[in-house]
């Protein structure tokens, strides 16, 4: 009997590499994105890859209603992929306050509620998983860009927490926190003349590298991902240098 896959953000970047290898191994997919016609697309793409059913649900995650919306038309998913988000970049004073709680909303708020709907039936099947996708951003705050980064510390240290709480129950949540990844994620954001874009100073994955890195911690039943030496290296160097000099430089790195 097939197992079914929904994922958010499905027909771009690291969604859509997401899409292919839940594909690649005969899921069901149901993918979630706010353009129909992409997602047409992209489903009739999948298709190809597999015999099995590939469903599309246009929805836009930033409407609060989403989430329920979604549930009422799937009720049931065996892995539920919180892809969707977005970033903007820009001094937080200046910033538009609409995108910023938009930004909330799909990051944060829509990755919550969808996790609270799924993972009841996962509880008493005693099989699921979840698969949150945060950023390196996560393991510091981030100037110039403080809605996205903070949003991102929210998801890995929610992600963490739960994952603790069902240890043993048969249900398994996995974040994957990429660095920098050659997505349409730089253009949303406006981040593409920043140091650490326009320089690639920490290096930039493909969105099938974070994808299949995810996918196999996601499987193995990981709690944290973070692929690339790189990346890794930059966490745990975070982690030990001085928070006041983290700021400075996390903040030249978002300049242009």
């Amino acid at each position: 009997m097939s197992q079914t896959a929904l994922i958010t953000g499905a027909t771009a970047g690291i969604g859509y590499e997401l899409a292919r290898l839940f594909a690649g191994d005969g899921y069901e997919l149901v993918l979630v994105a706010r353009d129909a016609a992409r997602l047409e697309r992209v489903a009739a793409e999948m298709q190809s890859l597999s015999h099995a059913a590939v469903r599309v649900i246009p929805a836009d995650l930033s409407q609060p209603q989403a989430p329920w919306f979604l549930f009422e038309q799937v009720r049931a998913a065996d892995c539920l992929v919180n892809n969707a988000g977005f970033g903007l970049c820009g001094p937080f004073a200046s910033n538009d306050l609409r995108q910023e709680l938009d930004m909330i909303q799909v990051n944060v708020t829509s990755l919550v509620h969808l996790t609270k709907l799924f993972l009841p039936g996962m509880l008493e099947r005693r099989a699921g998983r979840v698969l949150n996708v945060a950023s390196t951003a996560a393991f510091q705050p981030g100037p110039l860009m403080a809605i996205y980064y903070a949003s991102k510390a929210f998801v890995l240290s929610f992600t963490e927490a739960i994952a603790e709480e069902l240890r043993g129950t048969g249900v398994t949540v996995t974040t994957l926190c990429p660095g920098p990844t050659a997505t349409e994620f730089q253009k949303r954001a406006r981040i593409e003349n920043t140091r650490l874009v326009r320089d690639k100073l920490l290096g930039m994955m493909s969105a099938r590298q974070a994808a299949e890195a995810g996918y196999r911690g996601m499987m193995r039943g990981q709690v944290l991902v973070v692929p690339g030496v790189m990346n890794r290296v930059g966490v745990e160097s975070v982690r030990l240098a001085p928070r006041a000099l983290v700021r400075r430089l996390t903040r030249k790195l978002q300049e242009t």
